[in-house]
């Protein structure tokens, strides 16, 4: 039968395999997700996933050698029948220890800041080009405004930006701007989270370099709808965004056959929130409609934009997000008919 000790350490090593194990199984299983840190796919999300490594591999080590020496200690130095109970020779200082421990950790510290500042300047400070996308992003209270001052582009929630490439570099360059309170841009496999905060415009810059969708969110408490301030960013080829764009530029169409959807809207106090370009709907408290149908989403990206979600966001918005700015309009089931089938129209 194995002496007690051994047991106890095969059991402390049996379970450190165990979470490795886990954890290992854990990382394989984030690294698929759209919101993984561990799969960058823009040019800032990699430089800072690489610089995670390097502090991680730093640590890791550390954390072996002292978890090694400690094991060694434990099992070389344990007490065994026959020992002597009295106390071992006791030693008073060494100066190579102190100085091993004292110049060693100060080496980690310098190299560990450089490494990092030189990531942090290499972001801040990386040079825009002229082909940069400028989109200035507003958070509201729970929702995202994306303004394209160059395209004369509003958008909502969803935002387009082109596909970069080493041939044809296009980073995207955002202006963070609040609307109330505090509120944060986080979409974690394009750049780290950069805050939105009050009178206080902050920068942040992507670089796609893969096609796709990329999910993110407010990631700074904002209210009672915080968790459900979504966001989502569609890379397109350059094609894709220039016929994005092209169709976003467009005012509202105008479709005779659902007029009374668009009175309705026009009249009900729906006008004084939402703009609806070529209308007489200008309102830029809530979201702009112009192209709502183009969106996959509403609700900030809460909901699929189907017909009966609509519906029922446009009855009581509180049934999806409670607490959200948007009142219910107390509308007939009629009138919620009618302004449907004119939001529809807004493709």
């Amino acid at each position: 039968m194995l002496p007690k000790w051994l047991r106890v350490e095969r059991i402390v090593w049996l379970a450190f395999a165990s979470a490795l194990a886990l954890s290992g199984h854990a990382f394989a299983e984030s690294t698929q997700s759209n919101t993984s840190v561990f799969s960058p796919a823009s040019t800032p999300a990699a430089q800072e996933f690489q610089l995670g490594l390097f502090v991680f591999s730093i640590t890791a080590a550390i954390f072996v050698v002292v978890g090694g020496l400690l094991t060694y200690v434990v099992i070389r130095y344990r007490a065994r029948p026959g020992d002597e109970q009295s106390e071992p020779p006791q030693v008073y200082g060494s100066n190579q220890v102190e100085l091993a421990w004292t110049v060693i950790p100060v080496l980690i510290v310098v190299v560990l800041f450089l490494t990092t500042a030189r990531v942090i300047f290499a972001i801040q400070d990386a040079p825009k080009p002229d082909s940069a996308l400028e989109v200035t992003v507003v958070g509201h209270q729970y929702w995202w405004e994306f303004r394209y001052p160059k395209q004369g582009i509003d958008a909502v929630n969803e935002i387009h930006v082109p596909l970069s490439s080493a041939d044809h570099p296009a980073p995207t360059y955002l202006k963070l701007l609040s609307a109330d309170t505090d509120h944060s841009f986080w979409v974690p496999r394009l750049s780290g989270k950069t805050d939105l905060i009050p009178n206080h415009p902050n920068d942040l810059w992507i670089e796609p370099m893969q096609p796709g969708l990329y999910l993110g969110q407010c990631a700074q408490f904002c209210g009672v709808q915080h968790a459900n301030m979504l966001l989502r960013v569609y890379v397109d080829t350059p094609e894709q965004f220039a016929a994005w764009a092209a169709n976003q530029a467009k005012p509202g169409v105008q479709d005779s056959s659902v007029a009374a959807g668009r009175h309705v809207f026009e009249t009900q106090a729906c006008m004084n929130c939402h703009t609806v370009k070529g209308t007489a709907a200008t309102g830029r408290f809530g979201p702009d409609l112009t192209h709502i149908m183009s969106r996959d989403t509403i609700a900030s990206g809460m909901i699929p934009n189907t017909q009966d979600n609509l519906k029922a966001w446009i009855k009581n918005p509180d049934t999806f997000k409670p607490g959200c700015l948007m009142p219910a309009m107390q509308l007939t089931d009629e009138q919620i008919d009618q302004v449907t089938s004119y939001l529809e129209t807004l493709k």
